[in-house]
């Protein structure tokens, strides 16, 4: 065990945990059941609403995609789900970016129907697969419109940290999906930069690792940057600094700061009290946790973050526009 005054690592929370319940909780508080308390309790301190750490806050930079349309694409009625291209470079990567002209997961527009397709997937240069049948007459050489209007999110995305707010820095909010199908509820409108966006998950494909999505209104009309504020579901950290999502071996470390991990064993400490039956331990050590808990929230600096609503005022001589569409949302500000 470690000689620190506080736990350090997930042997250290094990054993603090084993002192405090000795003698008061029944026999089958066992080493996978303190383990499993211990890891929940983790995971339970960041999901916790108003509870917003900085160490599990996580920037990253979206790149989005610019339309194509090079070339011209034919369909036959034989093969309704196959998009021949002459001309066309689809499986050709974007230079500088890491992403291909096109890709499975866009949309695409052909000649002047109105019905948008997506593609499931790229054989190579000439030739796509969308995942529905093309429902007009046979088409040979006509134009076609390829966007993309869906990207993927941090591969240990939880959460936004403001969940009003996808992009600060680009001024795109984060809505629901209700509002977004109200107000953008067509895919192929373009034009600009995005001015809307929702956050969707996809269904699980092939492994149990959730898919986050964020939708963008209207959809990207060239190549942008868009940063982005997320907390990370890797909550923990191994001896070779190797971030997972939870607590494995003795080693690992939890990922909130030193000094501040007791509180995992608080937090573990009153839902086994819980389980056993012992109500009244459960409640003190409830109170202690969430006593410490309110002086971690006070550490944090989020006084900025305190909403209010305005009425159109002005500062610094020009018209406050935070996180506004056209008048359809509340305006907050900080």
């Amino acid at each position: 065990m470690s000689t620190s005054i506080e736990p350090v690592t997930f042997s250290d929370l094990q054993n603090d945990l084993v002192t405090r319940i000795r003698g008061s909780a029944s026999s089958s508080v066992t080493t996978e059941k303190i383990k499993r308390a211990l890891n929940i309790a983790l995971t339970d301190i960041h999901l916790a609403p108003g509870n917003k750490f900085s160490w599990a806050e996580r920037p990253a930079t979206l790149i989005t995609h610019a339309p194509y349309s090079d070339g011209t694409v034919s369909i036959s009625t034989a093969a309704r789900t196959t998009i021949l291209g002459v001309g066309t470079l689809w499986n050709t990567a974007v230079t500088g970016f890491g992403f291909n002209n096109v890709r499975a997961g866009g949309q695409i527009k052909v000649g002047t129907s109105e019905e948008i397709y997506t593609v499931s997937a790229v054989t190579n240069d000439t030739t796509l697969t969308i995942d529905s049948p093309y429902t007009g007459d046979a088409i040979t050489n006509v134009s076609y419109q390829y966007w993309e209007n869906e990207y993927a999110l941090a591969s240990d995305f939880l959460r936004f940290v403001d969940l009003n707010v996808f992009s600060a820095e680009a001024n795109i909010p984060l809505v629901g999906a209700s509002d977004f199908r109200r107000y953008w509820g067509r895919r192929d409108i373009s034009g600009r930069k995005p001015q809307m966006a929702c956050q969707v998950q996809l269904g699980f494909s092939g492994s149990t690792e959730p898919q986050h999505r964020v939708v963008l209104r209207p959809y990207p009309d060239r190549v942008y940057s868009l940063k982005y504020q997320y907390v990370t579901r890797n909550l923990a950290v191994t001896s070779a600094g190797v971030a997972q999502q939870s607590m494995v071996e003795d080693s690992d470390e939890p990922i909130i700061p030193r000094g501040k991990r007791h509180s995992i064993v608080l937090h573990a400490l009153y839902n086994l009290y819980r389980d056993d039956g012992d109500d009244a331990r459960s409640q003190e050590v409830k109170a202690e946790y969430n006593q410490l808990m309110q002086r971690l929230i006070g550490d944090m600096p989020r006084s900025q973050d305190r909403a209010r609503f305005v009425y159109g005022a002005k500062r610094g001589g020009y018209r406050s526009r935070r996180f506004d569409i056209g008048g359809r949302f509340d305006t907050l500000d900080d």
